[in-house]
């Protein structure tokens, strides 16, 4: 056990008004390593449940697997620094100051120590006698916290009836004679990769081309609609290589490209010899798309070899993540700046907490309050899962969207949550043609598969990774192969699967699943209204 300095932090003082108490970090210490309480601690444990004293217990002895390194890269960029300055409004040097520089220098410490970063490990190394919490501030934090949460619940319950609602007025079909599109389709597919350099923005992508193999391979009635798949961040184009070989084997040419955002530009950043990707990416993303779509377009014109083979009048785009935010934005969302910083610029620490994704969204107010032409008009439909967008996108920006759209949400989502990042901005799509699927515990991870050199998500504790990835890929293969058939192979026939009642059809445990079309804020009013919450 490596030696904690003298100059640490030994108590935590919690200050209301006049008054104040503290908490040995010793005591918190001998309870979280041997479950031991002392009568000091006692008197503020008993005041939970067991329950939650076993998660206090893991959470301040959980070990993050990263090095100082990894900490002093993210801590000193603009999102890191932008996370620890919210922190610290709550976590205060002893004199009351914003904790930020105290809590930099603890985190790259306790990395540095044998023990790793674990937050007890954190406290102690905390660079402060005592570290200082407002009590005032945390109990208005605790209770709106509470509050958003029993909002959340109250809003996701909505979903679940008004999808049950759905499913019995819904056309009765005998879904057992119809296909199991969870299944291999009919053709086999080829495998091609490209490396595309778009010279007007110093821009070099590879993208991985499956193309569906057919008898007639040539002739203009056997060319294959496109599906265009782009990556969350920190992810590549092996992420959803499984959906891309699923969707040739329904007859679609898929091309998941690999935006700048990359695994490796994550890895390498965190080795600590290269940067975060810029605000930039947020306009670069969407224009790799219209690049691409461009450059097949050319080949399909001057090569022999790819004439014929793709019909780039019938394109659809699917993204998650960050590419759920690109899909929408060549589907047609427009960015609204004013609205982007008015909000960016009332962020809480409560925000940030219970929607990690605004740290990321936010990052957009460094870009210059440009038009950006971001749409597509080739792409015909999107499919955006787990997209961020509260932030970047306002209503006004959303209701631009003419295309069909499926926005895929996930129940413990905590980086781009269901009810402001999902939920609430589909009641702002006008499009007649719109489904909402909610995964219920599901998580953001639930249906990516891991990079191959698994760089992209290297520290996923288990339980972001959620319960049955392989049930929430087949659900995802499923809905893809439907809604793709019926809005960008223009086969109606598809539509079939496209409801409430299907996806009661085909649920499963723990990974209950519910569609929804039909979604007004008016539904969500009585949620709403006692929140600050806003589609």
């Amino acid at each position: 056990m490596a030696e904690v300095p003298a100059f640490g932090a030994e108590r935590i003082s919690f200050v209301k008004g006049a008054l104040q108490f503290s908490l040995s970090i010793e005591d918190l210490e001998l309870y979280a390593k041997e479950g031991k309480m002392t009568d000091r601690f006692a008197f503020y444990a008993k005041r939970i449940n067991p329950q939650q004293r076993t998660l206090l217990r893991d959470i301040l002895l959980r070990r993050l697997e990263v090095n100082s390194t990894n900490v002093a890269q993210f801590t000193y960029s603009p999102i890191g620094v932008n996370f620890l300055e919210l922190l610290g409004q709550v976590l205060q040097t002893q004199s009351g100051q914003n904790g930020f520089y105290a809590l930099r220098a603890a985190c790259i410490l306790a990395a540095r120590d044998a023990q790793g970063l674990t937050i007890l490990n954190m406290l102690r190394r905390f660079p402060s006698d005592s570290i200082r919490i407002d009590a005032n501030r945390s109990l208005r934090m605790s209770a709106e916290m509470a509050q958003l949460l029993k909002q959340r619940e109250a809003i996701i319950g909505k979903i679940l009836r008004q999808s049950n609602s759905e499913a019995t007025f819904a056309n009765q079909i005998n879904f057992s004679s119809k296909a199991d599109l969870s299944l291999l389709g009919a053709f086999t597919w080829q495998k091609e990769t490209l490396t595309l350099n778009d010279r007007n923005r110093n821009r070099v992508f590879p993208v991985d081309i499956y193309l569906p193999q057919t008898q007639n391979q040539g002739t203009s009635e056997q060319s294959a609609p496109v599906i265009v798949i782009s990556h969350g961040l920190a992810s590549d184009r092996n992420t959803f290589a499984y959906l891309a070989q699923h969707l040739a084997s329904h007859g679609f040419a898929v091309a998941v490209l690999e935006h700048a955002d990359n695994a490796q530009r994550f890895h390498q950043f965190f080795a600590g010899i290269d940067k975060l990707p810029q605000p930039t990416e947020l306009i670069n993303r969407p224009l790799d798309v219209t690049y691409l779509l461009d450059e097949l377009q050319r080949r399909s014109q001057s090569e022999p070899a790819w004439q014929g083979r793709l019909n780039l009048t019938q394109v659809g785009v699917i993204g998650q993540s960050m590419g759920g935010y690109t899909a929408l934005a060549v589907a047609g969302a427009q960015l609204n700046f004013e609205q982007l910083r008015a909000d960016c610029g009332q962020l809480k620490p409560n925000d940030i907490f219970l929607n990690l994704s605004l740290l990321v969204q936010c990052r957009a107010t460094e870009l210059p309050s440009l038009t950006y032409k971001l749409q597509d008009k080739r792409v015909k439909a999107v499919i955006a899962i787990n997209p961020v967008m509260s932030r970047i996108f306002d209503s006004r920006g959303l209701s631009q969207i003419q295309v069909p759209v499926m926005l895929v949400a996930s129940q413990e989502d905590i980086f781009a949550p269901a009810v402001p990042e999902q939920i609430l901005p589909f009641t702002s799509l006008t499009n007649l043609h719109k489904y909402l699927v909610l995964v219920e515990k599901g998580t953001h991870f639930s249906m990516l598969s891991p990079s191959v050199n698994d760089s992209g998500l290297p520290l996923l504790p288990p339980e972001l990774k959620g319960p049955e990835p392989a049930l929430a890929k087949r659900y995802l293969k499923v809905f893809s192969v439907a809604f793709a058939k019926t809005y960008v192979a223009n086969q109606p026939e598809y539509q079939s699967y496209l409801n409430a009642s299907y996806a009661k059809a085909i649920t499963q445990a723990p990974l209950n699943l519910s569609l929804v079309q039909l979604l007004t804020t008016t539904q969500l009013a009585p949620a709403l209204n006692a929140s600050h919450l806003k589609p």
